[in-house]
């Protein structure tokens, strides 16, 4: 399960306020900014699948699962993305491949960012930012592939010259 999916389930199910809610007193802000954190959001929502599976089993739990995720699920069969899968393809036609490389990893452990440059040949081809490394290479995938598909690339270079 992806951390935008947990996430948008906890949303939907309101963790971030139970959490909130249930949150000592005096922690303030610090509260506040963990309980929307996409990480611990998700996180929330894997140990409570775990715990659920552990008391009433798998088949109650997979089918609450299903039910939970049921939009997510929905927007994944209609809309498949796998844009590092989609450019390595793309590249493989013309011989060439796609290296990432992590430039960056800003913010504190709980709440980091990631950001990567692809790069074809040595030449940098699409930058992506993300709270993961995979989310941070599908983003600069992503642009890769924007601007191979953009008007401006320029394939004839090599014959030019």
């Amino acid at each position: 399960m992806s951390g935008p999916s947990c996430r948008a389930v906890a949303e939907r199910l309101g963790v971030p306020d139970r959490l909130a809610a249930a949150a000592p007193q005096g922690v303030g802000q610090s509260a506040s900014t963990l309980t929307t954190t996409e990480r611990v959001l998700a996180s929330v929502i894997e140990a409570v699948i775990g715990a659920c599976y552990l008391h009433a089993g798998y088949e109650r739990t997979a089918d609450a699962v299903v039910e939970a995720f049921q939009p997510e699920i929905e927007h994944a069969l209609e809309h498949p993305v796998d844009f590092k899968s989609t450019l390595q393809e793309r590249l493989a036609q013309r011989g060439e491949q796609v290296d990432y490389e992590v430039t960056a990893e800003l913010g504190p452990p709980h709440d980091r960012t990631f950001e990567v440059v692809a790069s074809v040949a040595g030449r940098p081809v699409g930058a992506g930012s993300g709270r993961s490394k995979k989310h941070a290479e599908q983003e600069a995938a992503r642009a890769a592939l924007d601007m191979l598909d953009s008007p401006h690339e320029d394939d004839d270079e090599d014959e030019e010259g």
